[in-house]
């Protein structure tokens, strides 16, 4: 069901140019490590350089997702969306016109910072716009946008950079948001319903910095700390987030005992069923996008196979994942408890992938077929875990809800690349052991999720 204020509007329409911004922000989080040592062999820049063109997007986007989600409450989410759209999308030609390495990572600090204010916005129109299982049904859509823009962007971008278009190496991966992010602006100005007037949130700025700042003390050291053997300042940042938090906390307190709007809603994060949906998510989706990463150093450095095979890898999870959306609307009975039932399903994938290595798999048809059972599993849990947590609260807290729940996804997949890079990295000279060592890990988190989701459902 939509609003009044859009049912002449098809809402079919408003969906699709929201979904193609979230799909368009997701192929640009992972095009890029694709594309690093061709960048790197055309602009003559350094390992260093090349991490930051990589790792620069991701930033600026979890830094900045919860100040998005306030600036939709402040500037209304339609103008809000077209705005982070038109940042990046010409962030996105400052890329692929980059003459020289120095260009380039501030262009893709300023991509990332674009797409951080036009996705929280996603996930508030559909809040503000669809209600019961047309907000379940939305949500699948949703997280296929979420799942197959990650794979997408890792095929793209070895077909773009292995067809060299003209010339041009690695710069249509970039180029070709280009013409996208034209048409989909003029359809959003077009489609997306008038944002409502009447008075608009402050933005709390003292906030912003405060919770930017532990953010990023946390985020840098998770992408980068790792690969760099986990020096002295990644700890120290790590250490150093604690106090910024805390620093962040007082601040949220003091703002709200003076009558103030916090950065994120007081009641929110008191709300029980928030928390335990955010713990869910958190550890599900973590382990999906630390299995693309290691997944991808499975294929390619422990069986060397190509990009384009380890992209293909995934394409059973990601087609599995949908399946989920035309069908949670559809049931009857049963709804309520498909988070837990998500989760197990995750579980069980896992734990399918792990039983085949023991007995001697290594890679082929078997493989992704099991991945797909995971695929399942984690479409069944995102599209319902996100429908519970966004329908806890009333329609108030709808732009807190969208900052927290994609800052959330965005720190727990840090996390979990971070922890299990780590773990496969040491135990890389059995390429199939360092797997399945962490395929147990991930099973575990799941049923750490599937424990806070029984106390979601309950």
């Amino acid at each position: 069901m939509l609003t009044s204020q859009t049912r002449t509007v098809h809402r079919g329409a408003i969906l699709a140019v929201l979904l193609t911004g979230q799909f368009m922000a997701n192929i640009d989080t992972a095009v890029a490590n694709i594309a690093g040592p061709s960048i790197g062999a055309d602009l003559h820049a350094s390992e260093g350089a090349v991490g930051l063109v990589v790792s620069g997007y991701v930033v600026a986007f979890a830094v900045l997702l919860i100040t998005g989600a306030r600036l939709g409450s402040s500037l209304g989410y339609r103008r809000t969306f077209l705005l982070g759209l038109t940042v990046f999308t010409a962030a996105s030609l400052a890329c692929g016109l980059a003459p020289g390495t120095v260009t380039l990572v501030v262009a893709r600090f300023v991509q990332g910072a674009g797409a951080a204010l036009m996705v929280p916005q996603v996930l508030s129109g559909i809040q503000m716009h669809f209600q019961g299982r047309d907000r379940l049904k939305a949500l699948g859509y949703f997280s296929i946008a979420l799942s197959g823009g990650a794979v997408a962007g890792q095929l793209l971008g070895g077909i773009l950079i292995a067809a060299d278009l003209f010339g041009t190496g690695w710069r249509p991966i970039f180029l070709v948001n280009v013409p996208i992010g034209i048409v989909l602006a003029m359809a959003g100005r077009r489609l997306l319903p008038t944002d409502p007037p009447g008075r608009r949130d402050r933005l709390d700025l003292g906030g912003v910095l405060a919770l930017s700042t532990t953010v990023l003390l946390v985020i840098v050291p998770l992408l980068l700390g790792s690969e760099r053997g986990w020096p002295t300042w990644s700890w120290l940042c790590l250490f150093l987030s604690v106090p910024a938090l805390a620093l962040f906390e007082y601040g949220e307190r003091r703002a709200a005992a003076r009558g103030g709007r916090p950065l994120i809603a007081r009641p929110v994060l008191a709300n029980p069923s928030v928390r335990a949906g955010l713990l869910a998510h958190g550890c599900t989706s973590g382990t999906y996008f630390a299995l693309l990463f290691v997944l991808a150093l499975y294929l390619q450095g422990g069986l060397h196979k190509g990009p384009a095979y380890s992209g293909f890898a995934m394409l059973v999870w990601v087609a599995t994942f949908g399946l989920a959306g035309p069908i949670l609307p559809r049931l009857r009975r049963g709804v309520r408890w498909m988070p837990l039932i998500g989760c197990l399903v995750l579980a069980g994938g896992y734990l399918s992938v792990l039983t085949y290595l023991l007995l001697g798999g290594s890679t082929g048809p078997l493989l992704f077929a099991l991945l797909g059972i995971g695929g399942l599993g984690l479409g069944i849990t995102s599209n319902t875990l996100i429908g519970a947590v966004t329908s806890s609260m009333s329609s108030q807290y709808v732009a807190d809800l969208s900052g927290v729940l994609a800052t959330n996804v965005q720190l727990a997949g840090a996390l979990g690349v971070a922890i299990a890079g780590s773990i496969y990295a040491a135990l890389a000279e059995d390429p199939s052991r360092a797997l399945g060592v962490v395929l147990a890990g991930f099973i575990v988190l799941t049923l750490v999720g599937a424990r806070a989701a029984h106390r979601l459902v309950r």
